[in-house]
């Protein structure tokens, strides 16, 4: 009878162990992580006080991760947003013309809200620089970088070295006197999407 009850205790702790065994063990970020940003779309609203005209890019762009504990991490990130043909909204009127290519470089700090599974969400801030590049046509005879801040989230899935992730950000580009009439004479604000692919590195 004794020894029944035994073997009767083993299998209900080994059952007991099993779920928890697998909770340790699921799929999780590394150290160091990689994105690759093979898709995005960034959109900036129209000017508060200048009328400048809204528009949106797509875009492209990579970021590296180096978690300096569970639940936080640094990022550094480089993104492209290239011109579209558009409608562009003038005072003046409408003008069907391509929309200058943007460069977006950031330094981020990310927390992380680690789960019992392999889905992780997170929220993100930090401040950067986004270069306007000339584009004589809409006025911008040279490039202008601007001051940038922005903030946002996302989740990331693993699934071992690998992973896919959702990204949001609002960004604010800080306005500069000497800047071109189309970008950047009052502080503008843009969103930012973005699905990327998570490499572990290590």
């Amino acid at each position: 009878m004794k020894q029944w009850i035994a073997s009767v205790v083993a299998v209900v702790s080994l059952v007991g162990a099993s779920p928890a065994l697998a909770q340790e063990s699921h799929p999780a970020a590394g150290a160091v992580i990689v994105t690759v940003i093979p898709a995005s779309g960034t959109f900036f609203t129209e000017g508060k006080d200048t009328k400048a005209p809204s528009f949106g890019n797509y875009g492209a762009g990579a970021s590296a991760e180096v978690r300096v504990s569970r639940y936080v991490g640094i990022e550094g990130e480089v993104t492209g947003a290239f011109g579209v043909t558009q409608n562009l909204d003038f005072t003046s009127g409408t003008v069907n013309q391509k929309t200058p290519n943007l460069l977006n470089y950031n330094g981020n700090v990310i927390v992380s809200v680690p789960t019992r599974h392999s889905i992780e969400p997170y929220v993100t801030g930090g401040v950067g620089g986004l270069t306007l590049y000339d584009k004589p046509v809409l006025g911008i005879t040279d490039s202008e970088t601007f001051f940038t801040g922005n903030v946002g989230g996302g989740v990331k899935w693993f699934n071992g070295r690998w992973g896919v992730r959702a990204d949001y950000r609002f960004t604010a580009v800080k306005s500069k006197t000497d800047a071109p009439a189309f970008f950047g004479q009052e502080t503008r604000y843009g969103h930012r999407v973005y699905g990327g692919l998570l490499i572990n590195v290590r």
